[in-house]
């Protein structure tokens, strides 16, 4: 258990894809929500969520904070969860990786490095919801996000676009573990799901394990 980590769940955007709120979908008689929450609840003393629907998770029971700038994307999220964590250093990770496991998120906590930002590289993707975010972080994610809001000012008519985590990313200096290398890795852990067929492949992955 850490006790000076707070482990952070964004809740996600819109499920546009899915037709309906992903992370309330269920896996036996609990939803995915749930699932991630225990998972934080066994490695954090204590655990967030960044949500702009509290009321939809309310039975959670779980400190719970609004994007101070809304609409921006999945850097929002971050920065929100990283003004009201209490801690230092956090750990954050999106409420579509249902098969993440234990062991990667200890890896990458327990990983030695003095960088701000810990993530991991796997599926040819940087995977940048789900990874440890010091406070460090905090000043220049405002940056970001203030930049974006005063240009959607001044420009009300452009095309509205959310500020990607993967700019924080590189404009700081992070440090990027290659996932697949590891002893443990399967190319699960960072399965995202966005569309009814990922939910049915979750349900063959876990439903023995859930129910």
């Amino acid at each position: 258990m850490y006790h000076d980590i707070t482990g952070i769940i964004l809740s996600g955007g819109k499920s546009t894809r899915m037709g309906e709120n992903k992370s309330l979908l269920k896996i036996g008689d609990h939803t995915i929500i749930e699932k991630m929450v225990d998972l934080m609840n066994s490695l954090f003393d204590k655990v967030i969520m960044i949500t702009n629907d509290p009321e939809e998770y309310a039975f959670l029971n779980i400190p719970m904070y609004q994007d101070i700038y809304p609409h921006l994307g999945p850097l929002s999220g971050i920065h929100s969860g990283l003004v009201h964590s209490s801690t230092e250093h956090n750990f954050f990770i999106s409420c579509d990786m249902p098969l993440m496991s234990a062991e990667m998120i200890k890896y990458l906590i327990d990983y030695p490095t003095q960088k701000p930002v810990t993530i991991a590289k796997a599926e040819g993707f940087i995977q940048q919801l789900c990874g440890q975010y010091s406070k460090a972080c905090l000043e220049p994610a405002e940056h970001i996000l203030k930049t974006r809001q005063d240009e959607e000012k001044r420009n009300p008519d452009q095309k509205k676009r959310g500020c990607k985590v993967l700019q924080l990313v590189r404009e700081i200096d992070a440090e990027i573990i290659d996932a697949e290398t590891l002893p443990f890795y399967n190319s699960d852990l960072y399965f995202n799901m966005n569309k009814q067929e990922d939910y049915q492949y979750v349900i063959d992955q876990l439903k023995a394990k859930w129910v």
